[in-house]
């Protein structure tokens, strides 16, 4: 495991004896939008601190900025600013339209990409593109206001400013040369042919802690000598190096109640007077004293046609006396380190196109790591000496968490759009995370199910909008995975992880049991789950009407949570024998499942379909009859996610479990017969649980693969295409609930407009799918084929099926013959451009048909499975 510098750097931070993680890209890209910044009466959080808002308000939970970096408790914070000299406002923070400006719901409008990490961020590259004329903000506003749901967005590149290449690339390169010795370089290209002006700001400042807590010392910035700062703060005290004439600025942190709500300002000097001095030429806006807590190293540039120029920087906890001597050689021995330590992951990969995408895949995820604080009881009540909260803060969204505290380092879907942890893509990121960094993906499980996130009642959080909603329970898959890959790795069981994680579900399993089977008969409505509105009615809220939704993925989702707790128990009673009466147990939770999928009401109507052979949700009606909505999305495919193998030699040291389900073959065949048959191990020495037997699994195929349905050159959509040309209408109560299949963004109202479940391909849902065609081929191998695809009279073992779809969903990213990407969706100078074309986005969802990428534009966290296929 040391066999690397970078791996003996990780080694060194979980024995305790350097903290390498200490300082990192901890900052959110917007801050604004979050429930913890809301203190309106209405809880509109998108619109309560707008952009224009963010430069002028101090924050109290959390600090954005362009390629941020803070220390692990995000005291000392540090960012980039640029001024191209057009714009109006200094560009500090990542500009882009709220769910309501949005055609499609909230978007980023700039360009950037995280090009390379280490997992300690002993190196990290990224890259930032300014465009030379104004930015476009009231144009991108408008344009896309104008639009509806059926036109595409109308994003930076569309506005031509890019096409004569007048713009600048940014590339901020950050290096560790100890623990508390980081080396900050940013090197600007000019792109275009005539020479251009760019004002440079690397910006330094404290988050603001001494407006909340009354009476705490405040931090200080200070000009120390020339080419010196002095930051001194509660957390120590560091210096920070400056190569080059560079203008020192200074002011506070705090924020300008002037300028938003005209009251008096606390101190003379605000946040936004860094912006208002370089913009508006206001002298009066910084302070001549030049001490603070926000600075600015302001470096005017006039970079060539064509060329370059760098800016470097050295943050230290000690004074250095020749900062820039070995700054070159400290910075080019940390590439070579992370070169290697990649080289060891990608042995076995000979493509180097691959190789770039897996890379800068691992990169978007270490990138978005967080600092994430958050205190709701004090949210609630307010601060001490602050305006108190509005009265009905207590009816608002989470007023029922208050023993959540948070106040750590964790894996983001983005730091933009989702600036905020969401459980069920936690645990889809652990498990990229598994393959650079298995300690950090194991302590983001169990911060997750700690008693400061998960509710008494057992109930995990599931994102900040609202932590009562429900996610899929895919916590134990995660942590079973991540167990087995970190024991491939380092060549030992973590028992100890594992033990700890299992008995934290097993009060999550129980809080689902009980509040998710609103009659008790093993049929989960779970309601949101995630999928938006991949279903005919909005799942968060009642059924139209009354009545319940008997969901088949609420069931699958619960039938493979079931699955996944007898197989952690299994492991565990081989080193204690307590655990076999949990496996046990969960067994007998995935009959009795199993059952109830069968048949609902007692007269053998299920949630399978034999008719279509897919299984559907049933709508049970207040007067208690049944309608099965005949609708065949993702929701159906889900079933074969529960699926376990195990081998003969462990089934032979698990007697009484062995005894169990024998009385089950006796007393209950009905459920027995309704799973697959784990007294037959098929000569393998394998036995299955599963729901699906073979017959059912093949039904279920047919349609997964088929062109006409679901099968995409790009992946499994997430709906039939069938409903393209022939769209699901449900008539209920006189209302036409109509889905369409809309292989982009949707035209569904649902969510805020911001729901693209009906056709659009999904990285999670298809890793899940790949990774159950796996097991199925542990128990079955090569004697069982299907079609595939269904109607080309192929046929090949599910193994085979499984790496022929992760070649469709990583065809995604790579070059096609003619040198494109599919995820660019057609644009020239994305697939063409030498500076655009090796550069990668990963976005939230794609194209059903095209593969263009969709939605967030970095949400690396869960598209980050790509690095695993």
């Amino acid at each position: 495991m040391n066999s690397t510098a970078e791996q003996s750097r990780l080694a060194e931070h979980y024995a305790g004896t350097k903290n390498w993680m200490k300082w990192g890209p901890y900052l959110s890209e917007r801050q604004w939008g979050t429930v913890r910044e809301d203190y309106s009466k209405n809880g509109d959080a998108w619109d309560y601190i707008t952009h224009d808002m963010a430069r002028s308000k101090a924050y109290r939970w959390g600090e954005e900025g362009i390629a941020g970096f803070s220390d692990e408790k995000q005291m000392l914070c540090l960012s980039l600013a640029l001024w191209n000299g057009k714009d109006a406002i200094l560009k500090e923070r990542l500009f882009g339209l709220t769910n309501r400006e949005g055609n499609h719901g909230e978007d980023v409008k700039e360009l950037y990409y995280y090009l390379d990490s280490t997992p300690t961020h002993s190196y990290m590259k990224m890259l930032y593109k300014y465009v030379q004329a104004a930015y476009p903000y009231q144009w991108l506003i408008d344009e896309n206001g104008r639009r509806g749901k059926h036109d595409p967005e109308f994003e930076l590149i569309d506005t031509g400013l890019l096409n004569e290449d007048k713009y600048f690339d940014v590339f901020t390169e950050f290096t560790k040369n100890t623990e508390d010795d980081l080396l900050i370089k940013y090197t600007i290209y000019n792109r275009g042919n005539e020479d251009a002006e760019l004002h440079v700001l690397p910006q330094l400042w404290f988050r603001n802690t001494w407006s909340w807590q009354p009476g705490q010392a405040k931090p200080e910035i200070t000009h120390l000598d020339k080419n010196t700062l002095q930051l001194q703060s509660g957390a120590g005290t560091y210096y920070c190096h400056l190569q080059g004439d560079t203008e020192l600025l200074f002011t506070e942190n705090e924020t300008n109640n002037e300028r938003l709500y005209q009251s008096a300002n606390s101190s003379a000097y605000v946040k936004d007077g860094i912006n208002d001095y370089v913009v508006n030429g206001n002298q009066a806006a910084i302070n001549p004293k030049k001490t603070g807590t926000k600075t600015a190293l302001h470096y005017k540039l006039n970079v060539p046609a064509g060329q370059s120029m760098e800016i470097r920087l050295r943050l230290s906890a000690t004074h250095q006396p020749d900062p820039f001597d070995d700054f070159d050689a400290i910075i080019t021995n940390r590439i070579k380190e992370a070169d290697a330590f990649y080289a060891g992951k990608q042995q076995k990969i000979s493509n180097d196109d691959e190789k770039l995408v897996q890379r800068q895949a691992f990169a978007g995820m270490l990138w978005s790591k967080q600092y994430y604080f958050y205190d709701i009881n004090s949210w609630l009540n307010g601060d001490p000496g602050q305006v108190p909260p509005p009265e009905n803060r207590f009816k608002l969204r989470n007023h029922n968490w208050k023993h959540f505290i948070a106040e750590n380092i964790l894996s983001m879907p983005d730091k933009w759009e989702y600036p905020w942890f969401a459980s069920w893509d936690l645990a889809f990121h652990c498990l990229t995370f598994a393959k650079i960094d298995p300690e950090f993906a194991k302590k983001q499980l169990r911060i997750l199910v700690g008693a400061n996130y998960m509710h008494p009642n057992g109930q995990l959080p599931a994102y900040e909008w609202d932590f009562g909603d429900a996610n899929p329970p895919v916590h134990a898959m995660a942590a079973w995975q991540l167990y087995q890959l970190d024991k491939q790795a380092s060549g030992k069981p973590d028992i100890l992880f594992l033990e700890g994680i299992f008995q934290k579900l097993l009060l999550n399993f129980t809080w689902w049991v009980n509040q998710k089977d609103s009659e008790g008969n093993n049929i989960f409505e779970g309601g949101f789950l995630g999928l938006d509105n991949i279903g005919v009615f909005n799942r968060s809220a009642p059924v139209p009407g009354g009545g319940f939704l008997e969901q088949a993925d609420g069931t699958s989702w619960m039938a493979m949570y079931a699955v996944n707790m007898m197989q952690i128990s299994l492991e565990l009673a081989l080193n204690n024998a307590v655990y076999e009466h949990m496996a046990i147990k969960f067994a007998e939770h995935f009959l009795y499942i199993a059952g109830s999928i069968a048949d609902i009401g007692g007269g053998s109507l299920g949630l399978w379909d034999d008719q279509d052979g897919f299984y559907y949700d049933l709508l049970r009606k207040p007067d208690g009859d049944y309608d099965r909505l005949r609708l065949r999305t993702l929701v159906g495919l889900i079933p074969m996610f529960a699926v376990l193998v195990f081998d003969e030699t462990k089934w032979n040291k698990l007697p009484r479990l062995k005894e169990k389900l024998d009385w089950f073959m006796t007393e209950r065949p009905d459920l027995v017969k309704l799973i697959s048959f784990w007294k037959d191990t098929k000569g393998t020495e394998q036995h299955l649980f599963s729901l699906l037997r073979g017959h059912r699994m093949k039904l279920l195929l047919r349609r997964m693969l088929d062109p006409n349905e679901f099968l995409s050159d790009y992946g499994i959509r997430s709906i039939s295409e069938v409903y393209q040309e022939h769209p699901y209408n449900y008539y209920l109560n006189g209302k036409d609930y109509q889905v369409r299949y809309d292989p982009a963004e949707s035209d569904s109202d649902m969510f805020g407009g911001n729901s693209n479940w009906r056709g659009p391909i999904w990285m999670p849902i298809n890793y899940l799918l790949i990774r159950s065609l796996y097991i199925f081929q542990e128990y079955y191998t090569d004697d069982f084929k299907v079609e595939y695809p269904t109607g080309s009279g192929s046929y090949h073992s599910l193994a085979e099926i499984a790496d022929a779809l992760g070649k469709r969903l990583k065809n995604i990213f790579l070059r096609d013959d003619k040198g494109e990407r599919a995820v660019f969706g057609g644009y020239e100078k994305l697939n063409h451009d030498p500076h655009f074309k090796d550069y990668i986005l990963f976005h939230e969802y794609f194209h059903g048909d095209t593969g263009k990428g969709l939605g967030a534009s970095h949400q690396t966290g869960w598209t980050g499975l790509v690095a695993l296929l």
